[in-house]
């Protein structure tokens, strides 16, 4: 039964989990990633806006505090708590401006030192609807600051003066830093947990398809009839269609075998009624006619052999222990052949199994070895190994060399000697079907049948078969 996989690479990249768990992967990362984002923007908007409805608390505050003196100049009369307006070039300033063009002092808080503000006229130039003017600077030291400014007359006088109040911006961005590291460090390790936690419930998920698979593996192997037990909703209704398969595919060879031995029957009657009657009136067309009788009869064993052969090599579940066949033959030929004094040797380890129908193998074994016994002087070793599991499929082998102690056969004559009805010495006895025969039977079953030279310096065929693992 040839099986037809995929490649290796293919198959371990195209696992069902692999791509479960990779699809909620990548929504999971773009998710959390979108997330992040939003979170660090809305938290960004809110920093932004409580920065500045602080400007406008100090600015509230220099409003309630600075008065026009004699002269007109602006003098406050009650510092401002916050201390980091006295602090030196702190990043926390405010001033207050008279009018172009007036010979007035300007007001300013200690932390300016002799510096002073200087926004540009496009700044000043774009305003709110509450009359604000927002932008950025930089004072002495480079901070970068956030600013806002409001033209205001006093009470007592005239003169419109210029309000500004500045923080530094810098300290946001610091707090910013500081919140987007933890969120993206947070939002990691949820991403991690939920990539662990998606790959838990995948594989817990998928598990009864590896119970499907173990127990199909169970009825391949022939160590299980049907597929038994309670699966999921979903997948019980394949389990059951797989049962029914596994039913028909046993009733349609069944039936196979028995079309096969009825055909059989009907068609050797006739040919026998046919050699009877040429038997008893002799003559030239009789003798044609018992020659070609026993030709049909031989294609009609023939092609109802290769039948049979087909029908056991689909069945589902046949195992053979290899042993016991191996062993069986050797006795049988030994005592066919022991006038000549033939000695079998097998080589074969207990509980080597093969995945198929003991009559076939005892047919492909029993070829072989009556093949080996026809030219062999002596002595023929039979030796049985476990192959590797073959990596493109995944499925078990093993390999039976017959051996023998003849004359061999040149390499360029093995192939020829494998085709069917041909024989390479008239003097043997055969149809010179054997090995195309066991050729046909072991590709029934994905196998090959190689000839080569054996240790004891005759031919060795060399059977490769599908094994239990």
């Amino acid at each position: 039964m040839p099986v037809t996989t995929a490649p290796q690479g293919q198959g371990r990249f195209n696992a069902l989990w692999i791509r479960l768990v990779g699809l909620a992967a990548v929504i999971s990362v773009i998710l959390l990633v979108s997330a992040g984002i939003l979170l660090n923007q809305l938290f960004q908007a809110a920093l932004e806006r409580n920065f500045e409805a602080r400007l406008r608390a100090v600015l509230d505050g220099l409003l309630a505090t600075v008065e026009v003196a004699e002269d007109g100049s602006p003098i406050i009369q009650t510092e401002l708590a916050d201390t980091r307006f006295t602090l030196p070039l702190s990043g926390w300033y405010w001033q207050v401006t008279p009018p172009p063009g007036r010979n007035l002092s300007d007001l300013a808080s200690a932390s300016l030192l002799e510096q002073r503000l200087r926004p540009k006229l496009e700044d000043l130039a774009e305003r709110g609807e509450d009359g604000i003017a927002r932008f950025y600077l930089r004072d002495a030291n480079g901070a970068h600051l956030r600013a806002i400014e409001q033209g205001f007359k006093l009470f007592g006088g005239n003169d419109e003066f210029s309000f500004l109040v500045a923080g530094n911006f810098d300290e946001l961005k610091a707090e910013a830093d500081a919140f987007r590291r933890t969120l993206f460090i947070i939002l990691g390790l949820l991403g991690l947990g939920l990539v662990f936690a998606i790959l838990v419930q995948v594989r817990i998920g998928l598990r009864p398809l590896r119970t499907l698979r173990q127990r199909l593996t169970a009825i391949r192997e022939g160590k299980a009839e049907r597929l038994e037990g309670r699966f999921p909703n979903e997948i019980q209704p394949v389990a059951d269609e797989l049962n029914l398969l596994i039913q028909s595919n046993s009733e349609i060879v069944e039936r196979a075998r028995t079309q096969v031995g009825n055909l059989a029957h009907a068609l050797k009657t006739p040919l026998s009624v046919l050699g009877n009657e040429a038997q008893l009136n002799p003559g030239p067309l009789a003798d044609k006619v018992i020659e070609q009788s026993r030709t049909m009869r031989d294609q009609v064993s023939l092609y109802l052999d290769r039948a049979r052969r087909a029908a056991r090599a689909q069945t589902l579940g046949a195992v053979t222990e290899v042993e016991p066949v191996l062993a069986g033959l050797a006795r049988t030929l030994m005592r066919i052949h022991q006038d000549r004094g033939i000695a079998i040797a097998v080589d074969c380890r207990a509980g080597l199994k093969f995945r198929g129908e003991k009559q076939d193998l005892e047919e492909m074994a029993g070829n072989l070895l009556d093949n080996a016994c026809k030219w062999a002087s002596k002595n023929i070793v039979v030796e049985v190994a476990q192959l590797k599991t073959d990596p493109a499929d995944g499925r078990a082998w093993l390999e039976i060399a017959v051996g023998d102690d003849g004359p061999g056969l040149p390499e360029d004559k093995r192939a020829e000697a494998m085709k069917r009805g041909r024989r390479l010495d008239e003097t043997k006895p055969g149809s010179g079907l054997g090995l195309s025969i066991v050729t046909e039977t072991a590709q029934m079953y994905g196998g090959t049948l190689r000839l080569g030279a054996a240790k004891l310096g005759g031919l060795a065929a060399i059977l490769k078969l599908p094994a239990v693992a």
